[in-house]
């Protein structure tokens, strides 16, 4: 793992995602918000308090917590982690700042799948951020692609993205390449299962690496979708993806959006 550790944002939200594991509560009392933590996860309730009160039993179901990427925009500091949590799990956080102080906090999980059709693990890969000064070309090229591509706005331009059919894959049910990706939408396609992304909600990026928060349908649930792309030479050459259902209404414990 190569994270930039000398950013005090960083340092921070790896902190507080600790202790979950560790149990220790300083720092969250030391980098939450106390007065201010907008919960967008709907299976938590608002406030610094939760995450407090949750640390027990967290510690005490054995929640292990490992760190793998870590990218900072402005204020935002967005972690790729893999969970053991109820079963192994990969998960994006992102943690919003004010003031040096987390005020709000997204997230998404997916059971982790150790066999996937790529060879590749849903978290493996190059950790070490390159090309910061391409960092807005790089956000608005991802953009565009999401945009025209997996909303639908332009699908002829789907290879001009690409280099070839040279595209790592680290999604648990997709192949390597624009060959792998095409067999999956076929198969969903041929089993009748819906995949529509319908909106981009957040962009956040760090040199080669973009994540982009999405929301859309899976299968005719309302679904959100975090995509992490890896941009080299000016194409699109690695993505990694966490998807997980958004709870309906009655189920929420926040009045929260969920983006």
């Amino acid at each position: 793992m190569t994270i930039n550790t000398k950013n005090e944002l960083v340092l921070k939200a790896i902190a507080v995602i600790e202790s979950l594991e560790n149990g220790n509560p300083e720092a969250i009392t030391a980098y939450i918000n106390p007065d201010k933590y907008i919960q967008h996860n709907q299976s938590l309730l608002d406030g610094r308090d939760a995450m407090l009160g949750a640390l027990d039993h967290l510690k005490e179901i054995g929640t292990k917590v490992s760190v793998k990427r870590a990218l900072v925009d402005g204020n935002y500091v967005a972690l790729h982690s893999e969970y053991d949590f109820f079963g192994p799990k990969i998960v994006f956080d992102i943690f919003r700042f004010e003031n040096g102080l987390i005020v709000e906090h997204w997230d998404n999980l997916q059971e982790k799948v150790e066999k996937t059709p790529s060879n590749h693990t849903m978290i493996d890969g190059p950790t070490t951020i390159k090309d910061i000064d391409k960092t807005d070309a790089n956000k608005e090229y991802v953009k565009s692609f999401v945009e025209n591509i997996l909303i639908g706005k332009n699908p002829d331009l789907l290879t001009s993205y690409f280099d070839g059919d040279n595209y790592i894959q680290h999604s648990p049910h997709i192949a390597d390449g624009l060959s792998g990706l095409h067999a999956a939408m076929q198969e969903l396609e041929e089993k009748g299962i819906k995949f529509q992304y319908t909106q981009v909600h957040q962009i956040i990026g760090q040199g080669d690496f973009v994540l982009v928060v999405s929301e859309g349908i899976f299968n005719g649930q309302q679904t959100a979708f975090y995509d992490l792309f890896r941009v080299e030479d000016g194409k699109i050459s690695e993505h990694w993806d966490v998807i997980e259902t958004i709870l309906p209404e009655e189920e929420r414990k926040n009045s929260n959006s969920r983006f």
